[in-house]
């Protein structure tokens, strides 16, 4: 899951980055209001954590148009302790939750952890695509009812391609969504962890269930595998 972090304080932003990555986020982290608004407005994001005091937009500003656009994408407000007025100004605005300054990691995760399952539902929680099951929440993968072991990036890929099945994704949109980063031609980083799954979730002497589409990317086919 991909979230938004718009924080002006340096050490506080790093802080909630490293802890959301450990939990297994994709994050992207600025800190203006301006930069913000531009990112939460022309990419995907599954929630945004936004603190409301920053350098250009504030964060009640950057709320508020967001849910003037129609953006539902889950909002949670980092707040002063004492800023009781702007916590509920927020709420009104169409925030989803809020947190107050100084706040522990887990707290964060957990929080986004349930507006995502409360806002999101079944569908969006588990994913399944033939005899393979994905829990976003608990990160268990399942193959034909037995527990598959992935690390972050394999299942961050996993889950990349299975919200999206027959979509074909370029190299650079892959490295983009699982490693916040542009694509390095030179490098065969997303072809090594197609590999990977491959071996731990195909099926011995049936085709690839991730499909290369040469000289593009790779896709989950849109037929779904008999179980």
């Amino acid at each position: 899951m991909k979230i938004l972090v718009v924080e002006d304080d340096k050490k506080l932003g790093g802080f909630a980055r490293k802890g959301l990555e450990a939990a297994g986020f994709v994050v992207d982290l600025c800190a203006d209001g301006d930069e913000g608004f531009t990112l939460a407005t022309t990419r995907s994001y599954d929630a945004i954590v936004l603190d409301i005091m920053l350098p250009g937009r504030d964060g009640l500003s950057i709320l508020r148009n967001l849910r003037e656009q129609h953006f539902t994408v889950p909002v949670i407000l980092l707040t002063a302790r004492s800023a009781l007025n702007e916590r509920l100004d927020g709420l009104n605005l169409g925030a989803d939750d809020y947190l107050t300054k100084p706040f522990f990691i887990e707290e964060l995760v957990a929080r986004l952890h349930a507006r995502l399952r409360r806002g999101s539902g079944q569908q969006t929680t588990l994913l399944e695509y033939g005899d393979i099951t994905v829990t976003l929440v608990t990160r268990e993968v399942k193959r034909a009812g037995q527990s598959v072991e992935l690390t972050a990036r394999e299942f961050a890929l996993l889950t990349c391609l299975m919200r999206s099945p027959g979509r074909t994704f370029t190299r650079a949109q892959i490295c983009e969504q699982v490693w916040n980063y542009h694509f390095d031609p030179g490098t065969n980083l997303v072809d090594v962890y197609v590999t990977h799954l491959r071996k731990k979730l195909g099926r011995e002497g049936g085709p690839p269930f991730i499909e290369t589409v040469r000289s593009v990317g790779y896709r989950i086919p849109q037929e779904k595998p008999g179980k």
